[in-house]
């Protein structure tokens, strides 16, 4: 088996495929209005759908639940740890939540943390030089 998408499921569509479209910059490859949205990546593909399709889809109650806590982190990795500090200022300008600041990680890593319309909190990163 090979991995070849990442998903989001929401229940706010429109700001969510605004938020990925407007703020992230990614571009829509494939749109039915009001349910589904797949962005290019250059990598795996990337979705957002809704609720009420993917309950449709599996018949699963879960669908219905309201979600509790983080389940699902989207990591951007950038050329540089100059360019996470550029890019997280820019997202945090244009409306992503700010949740930390960019720092650097005992891994051999710098980033940042935000967050989605939806609360998912993502990262943008970048290795230092060793």
């Amino acid at each position: 088996m090979k991995l070849d998408m990442h998903g989001l499921i929401t229940t706010q569509f429109d700001e969510m495929v605004k938020f990925y479209k407007d703020v992230m910059k990614m571009e829509v490859a494939f749109m039915m209005e009001g349910n589904y949205a797949e962005f290019k990546t250059g990598g795996t593909r990337f979705a957002i759908s809704t609720n009420k399709v993917m309950e449709g889809a599996t018949g699963h109650k879960s669908y219905r639940e309201k979600k509790v806590g983080q389940s699902v982190e989207l990591a951007f990795l950038v050329d540089s740890p100059e360019e996470v500090d550029a890019k997280y200022k820019e997202i945090v300008e244009k409306g992503a939540t700010p949740v930390k600041d960019p720092h650097d990680l005992p891994w051999n890593q710098r980033a940042a943390f935000f967050a989605d319309p939806d609360g998912n909190i993502h990262e943008i990163f970048a290795e230092l030089e060793k």
